[in-house]
């Protein structure tokens, strides 16, 4: 299962049944979960968890250090969850004392070739991001959101949940769940209604989110009146809660 030229540290800790690739190279304080596959010509680098069934492709980098000048040395890791499909040349950096020290990526997501995704992100489960979409760092990505190819992401910027980003979208503010955006800089162009479809929202669930979405980008409301508009709709719909949770945490602003 390990390739004769792959390089592994003695300090990194990888399950039985992993594979690993030629010419792949994986650092001290690496722990990798049974079923996962480290194809050709990758660098793990720790500290890192990487768990279990992901398939890492070729030329990927995974788990060095950030990307920020302010960075010195300290000790921070990488967490990666389960069942990932990480494609070529995608790179992942570790977390930074500015923040927790962490970068997280969950369970299930599905990471194109090129992706960047940088210092202290922290991305749900069964994420989408197309190839050459790019993170700056303390990025959030709620569950389920899509991120269309080229999607530039500026630091410190929520995507939400089951939102959607067009190709090409230039980011700077947050994105509330259910929303696809699109544009340089990005616009809000309605509700992700194919999304919610396919993953079994009711007709009665995707009502409510439309007049949700109305209330907050079509009656000229201020965010904090359309806020106090959407409290009331959430007690009649739980989907609706999320958005409102999302709104009452952010603190850059809405694309809108």
């Amino acid at each position: 299962m390990i390739h004769p030229t792959a390089v592994i540290d003695p300090a990194a800790r990888l399950a039985e049944d992993v594979s690993v690739g030629p010419y792949s190279v994986i650092g001290t304080d690496v722990i990798i979960g049974a079923g996962t596959e480290i194809g050709p010509h990758v660098v793990l680098n720790g500290p890192a968890r990487i768990g279990c069934q992901n398939r890492i492709f070729q030329f990927a980098s995974i788990g060095d250090a950030p990307q920020d000048k302010k960075y010195a040395g300290e000790l921070t890791r990488l967490e990666i969850g389960d069942r990932n499909t990480i494609r070529e040349f995608v790179t992942i950096n570790r977390g930074t004392t500015q923040d927790e020290g962490v970068t997280r990526v969950g369970d299930d997501n599905w990471i194109m070739a090129y992706v960047h995704i940088a210092h202290d992100c922290r991305i749900g489960n069964q994420t989408i991001f197309a190839n050459n979409a790019s993170l700056a760092g303390h990025v959030s990505v709620g569950d389920y959101a899509i991120l269309g190819g080229f999607t530039l992401v500026h630091q410190f910027c929520a995507i939400g949940a089951h939102s959607l980003t067009a190709f090409g979208s230039g980011i700077s503010k947050d994105v509330p769940p259910y929303v696809t955006v699109g544009g340089s800089p990005a616009r809000a162009h309605g509700l992700n209604m194919e999304g919610l479809r396919r993953r079994g929202f009711s007709e009665e669930s995707r009502k409510a989110l439309r007049r949700a979405y109305r209330t907050l980008y079509r009656e000229s409301l201020s965010l904090q009146d359309a806020l106090a508009a959407l409290r009331e709709q959430a007690e009649s719909c739980a989907e609706v809660g999320l958005l409102v949770e999302f709104l009452e945490q952010q603190s850059r602003g809405i694309v809108r």
